[in-house]
């Protein structure tokens, strides 16, 4: 686990989104939580913001558009087509898929953290890798 202290800066020019992040963070659904955001960083009352966001109906909030994409992408998980997958994918290949799941563990626990605080966020990844490995 990283030490805390352990911060060390990064040029601006050094930082790289992942592709498709600057449309979906510019998208006309992320303007009251972009507000938001700018009112927070400001240390301005972010009152005004927060309201128009709890006037958003359920499938324009930004956890349902993290939750509805997680249940698309795993509605129908299947361990057996992922262990044939794995077992055909060429070595490249197998790296891309790598990279492109890297960081999903971590951001979906940033994400429960913030949803339901930092208990029940490990609370909910120790049980879901409970079951997992009770899966071989």
């Amino acid at each position: 686990m990283a030490d805390d202290n352990d911060i060390h800066r990064i040029p601006t020019r050094d930082i790289r989104q992942e592709d498709g992040a600057h449309e979906l963070a510019t998208s006309p659904d992320m303007k009251p939580y972009l507000n938001f955001i700018k009112a927070v960083m400001q240390d301005h009352d972010p009152s005004l913001e927060l309201e128009a966001i709890r006037q958003l109906p359920l499938e324009e909030r930004y956890v349902w558009r993290v939750a509805s994409a997680l249940k698309r992408g795993l509605a129908d998980c299947d361990d057996l087509s992922v262990q044939a997958d794995r077992q055909t994918l060429r070595p490249e290949d197998f790296k891309a898929v790598m990279d492109l799941l890297k960081f999903r563990p971590m951001q979906l626990a940033i994400v429960l953290k913030a949803l339901v605080g930092a208990e029940e966020m490990q609370r909910m990844m120790i049980e879901a890798i409970g079951m997992a490995k009770q899966q071989e």
